[in-house]
């Protein structure tokens, strides 16, 4: 996979105003994942471990209001496969959003 590809991710909103970020999975576990949002530089900063953190840029607007009252993040981590109709979720965790 690229590094444009591994880079690559997209954040929804459900019904109930929460937001959920899918990315592609990377390699470790995820542990103690946390979750710091820059509103002002419209980023964020996705700590998965102690060693893999992950720069998020133009968040957009919509998606910033949403973290701005919620308390936890949904990710989802999505395998990476030839056909999209095989993609599964490899991990599904939530990161405390802080600021």
């Amino acid at each position: 996979m690229s590094a444009e590809e591994f880079d690559t991710y997209d954040f929804l909103i459900n019904d109930e105003d929460e937001v959920m970020l899918l990315m592609y999975v990377r390699p470790g576990e995820p542990a103690d994942p946390s979750f710091n949002l820059d509103i002002e530089d419209q980023s964020g900063v996705l700590s998965r471990n102690s060693n893999d953190k992950i720069l998020l840029k133009d968040i957009p607007a919509d998606i910033i209001d949403s973290l701005q009252e919620a308390d936890k993040l949904l990710v989802c981590e999505l395998s990476i496969e030839q056909n999209d109709k095989d993609t599964q979720i490899v991990y599904a965790y939530e990161a405390e959003i802080t600021d």
